[in-house]
């Protein structure tokens, strides 16, 4: 497909979101440039007041309120996840040509001004720690994920290098669905890894792949695992295998020898696995009966984790209802030690 589909505009210099999905997207209080988007999160909102941290904090350290949470590709995906939460009906192309995307220090800037222009209206509340935000505006972590699939964008090394560059990181997160093996690759190849990569990993065979992906790519279960095996090898990066258990879809016990399998094959340091919630544009396609319990969510991870025999529970929050497992054959230390929170 080209890129002159539906969440396009033409004639301009880069793609575009068009004015009607972005009048759409600007009342959902996401910041949009060009084809990026950015958006505080609920945690990042709640760490303003001093009413608790993600578990990102919590697992591994990350600070909340300076984490910024962004895509390069707003509005391109490869799939159709039955839980994404976001607004994918706005999906259009499968590509973004090079040739047509803003570069990542034009993007990264113009983001960074909607992220401000999100933040400043916190100031107002009372109950906000003003420190807190004034500490916000100069990140310090950067979840590349949101909306879309940012392995699309065919500049993401170039970008990972420019926030690696920035005096203020101290870490970077990738999330990935794992449909673009040959820009991990990239990331490798070309000395751009993230210092967290996580692999979404709803599905331990092809027909629960297809079931919860939806994904529009035929080959898409073999270009996933063939990301899976690249993560497998990766030096110089963490890896995640993130599992979102949706009742009824993926979260029967009888799947687990194929998960341990599966997770066993792709060796990454952490497993996280959550309850998949009824939130946002899932609303659309599934019912609140399809979350799980966080005792469900305790327990499908400590069956995975004893049927594996290389991963053992490491944290949990019960709030999110996720759990994470850490390899034990594969050890590293839980915190990103110096990019580990000091408050």
């Amino acid at each position: 497909m080209s890129c002159s589909g539906e969440a396009m505009e033409a004639n301009e210099e880069f793609i575009q979101i068009r004015p009607t999905i972005l009048g759409q997207l600007k009342k959902a209080k996401y910041g949009v440039a060009d084809h990026g988007t950015v958006e505080l999160c609920h945690w990042t909102k709640k760490s303003f007041r001093n009413e608790g941290d993600c578990y990102k904090h919590k697992f591994y350290g990350i600070s909340t309120h300076r984490c910024m949470e962004f895509s390069p590709a707003g509005m391109f995906c490869e799939n159709r996840c039955v839980y994404c939460w976001r607004p994918m009906e706005f999906y259009s192309a499968m590509k973004m040509p090079e040739d047509r995307v803003a570069p990542p220090e034009v993007i990264l800037s113009k983001l960074m001004e909607e992220r401000e222009r999100l933040i400043m209206g916190h100031y107002g509340d009372p109950k906000s720690d003003s420190a807190k935000i004034d500490e916000s505006l100069l990140p310090s972590h950067y979840a590349i994920s949101l909306s879309g699939e940012p392995t699309m964008y065919p500049r993401l090394p170039e970008m990972i290098r420019y926030l690696n560059g920035l005096p203020a990181t101290k870490s970077v997160f990738l999330v990935t669905n794992g449909q673009e093996p040959d820009m991990l690759e990239r990331l490798r190849d070309e000395d751009a890894l993230p210092t967290q990569i996580y692999l979404s990993t709803n599905a331990p065979n092809e027909e629960v792949f297809q079931a919860v992906n939806r994904p529009k790519y035929r080959d898409a279960w073999q270009r996933w695992n063939a990301s899976l095996d690249i993560i497998s090898r990766l030096e110089g990066t963490r890896s995640v295998l993130r599992v979102t258990l949706i009742r009824g879809y993926n979260d029967s016990a009888g799947l687990i020898p194929e998960y341990a399998e599966m997770a066993n094959r792709g060796n990454a340091h952490f497993i996280e696995l959550k309850s998949y919630m009824h939130v946002g544009r899932s609303t659309n396609r599934l019912e609140y009966s399809n979350t799980l319990s966080m005792p469900e969510v305790r327990a499908f991870a400590g069956s995975l984790a004893e049927r594996s025999g290389s991963y053992s529970t490491m944290d949990e929050s019960e709030m999110s209802r996720i759990v994470v497992l850490q390899n034990t054959r594969r050890p590293i230390n839980r915190w990103i030690a110096a990019y580990q929170d000091t408050n």
